[in-house]
């Protein structure tokens, strides 16, 4: 049986458990983080001694890291669907794997804490339209990416569509303007018909609106 800690509000942990999700394997999802605590205790630290979420335990392996968790989730349980065998387009998924880690991620993070994390007298104005500007830029080059084609890589989903479509349904969700994006949009509406998106990824973030602490 896999065990899979993490907390369910955490957008990494999101992105794993919805691969985890797609596999169709049963698991035992265990919440820790936040208001669950429970990072700094010695049976965690055993399995990842960084004391962050998520980790998956499958069998004597121990896994933390989302996208570690992912690549490891589609290599031993999809047969190369989610993570593609042929070097070439499983570089491709890797690039935009990582365009989605270094670039998409890091501002639409930054902007969740601006937007919905931060309390109403310290959010900034000024730096929360710098930030929906830039992130609303990353997602026009998806909309350009995705026109021809129902998923990042084309027809079938891959581990692209996991790493950058977790943001969608908070970036859908969040009070800021988004420019039009007939192509996202459409892609957002086929990924809301997967059962292990809604699971997974449609979580109520409420508990965490104007909350700095965990």
């Amino acid at each position: 049986m896999i065990t899979f800690y993490g907390r369910s509000t955490s957008d990494n942990t999101q992105k794993a458990r919805w691969m985890l999700e797609e596999t169709g394997r049963p698991y035992k999802h265990v919440e820790l983080g936040g208001k669950f605590g429970g990072l700094d205790s010695s049976e965690f630290l055993k399995l990842n001694p960084n004391g962050r979420v998520p980790v998956l335990v499958d069998g004597d392996v121990a896994i933390g890291e989302s996208d570690a968790i992912i690549r490891y989730l589609a290599a031993r349980y999809c047969s190369g669907s989610f993570w593609p065998e042929d070097p070439i387009p499983r570089a491709e998924v890797d690039q935009w794997m990582s365009w989605g880690h270094a670039n998409l991620y890091p501002v639409f993070n930054k902007l969740f804490w601006s937007v919905v994390r931060a309390p109403k007298e310290r959010q900034n104005p000024a730096s929360i339209q710098a930030l929906t500007a830039k992130l609303n830029g990353y997602f026009l080059i998806l909309e350009s990416r995705l026109e021809g084609r129902e998923f990042v890589m084309g027809s079938e989903m891959s581990m692209a569509d996991i790493t950058t479509g977790m943001t969608l349904y908070r970036y859908f969700e969040m009070p800021i303007e988004r420019p039009h994006l007939p192509f996202v949009e459409a892609w957002y509406e086929r990924l809301q018909r997967r059962q292990a998106y809604r699971t997974a990824v449609m979580v109520s973030f409420e508990e965490l609106r104007g909350r700095l602490d965990f």
